[in-house]
């Protein structure tokens, strides 16, 4: 693997509640040292992202629905919508966990299947929360997120109690059986953890800590 090509299996990203305009711009700035596949941060901020970045091949990313998942549909489609209008070429959506808990399946799949057939163009992945589920769920919750023709079955939100574990990993990618591809989320820190997570079958890695992670492996290769 060269540093290129680790590269492009992160996502960038900073969404914590008390970060400020000034590291969302700091942000930007790492993601265009190396060839990240995209950033991703707050929606208040994509239209601040899809402005620095312009043509740069980093996509700006966000999120819909975050962290919880349990906003109406109306109000989870308006904040897809609006976000891809101001610039985002991809989103991260949590599902209804607390729908999907209660056995509303065909809700879940609907909700998924409408954002993602709303934002033409714009690749959607759906965050599952993995660590509130037992497998046999994480297993629905994946077909559920590939009938809804989604790009991605996303572990985590790194909000929740538990983050990305090579197992849930693997899981999802033999579930998916390459029908869609899996992103890696929430307690990755260092360039073991990503390793890891790629090994274990996911094709995007969501990080706060994508450059030191890819500086580790630049360091290991001289």
């Amino acid at each position: 693997m060269t540093i290129d090509e680790l590269s492009g299996y992160i996502d960038l990203s900073l969404l914590r509640p008390d970060a400020t305009i000034r590291e969302i711009e700091d942000l930007i700035r790492d993601a265009q040292r190396y060839p990240f596949a995209a950033v991703c941060i707050p929606p208040c901020h994509v239209r601040l992202a899809a402005r620095v970045l312009g043509k740069s091949p980093v996509k700006v990313g966000t999120v819909v629905g975050f962290p919880f998942g349990y906003q109406s549909t109306d109000a989870k489609v308006r904040e897809a919508c609006n976000s891809a209008d101001a610039g985002a070429g991809e989103v991260d959506m949590v599902m209804n966990i607390s729908m999907f808990k209660s056995g509303e399946i065909a809700f879940v799949q609907d909700e998924i299947s409408l954002i993602v057939s709303t934002l033409s163009g714009v690749t959607v992945k759906v965050i599952i929360e993995t660590c509130y589920l037992t497998d046999k769920e994480k297993v629905t919750a994946c077909e559920l997120v590939i009938n809804g023709k989604a790009g991605f079955v996303k572990t985590s939100t790194g909000f929740g109690p538990g983050g990305a574990t090579a197992e849930d990993v693997r899981l999802l990618k033999e579930t998916a059986s390459g029908r869609i591809h899996v992103k890696a989320s929430g307690g990755i820190k260092i360039l073991d953890d990503a390793m890891r997570m790629i090994k274990a079958g996911a094709t995007r890695i969501g990080t706060s800590s994508g450059v030191r992670i890819v500086e580790d492996f630049k360091r290991g290769l001289s």
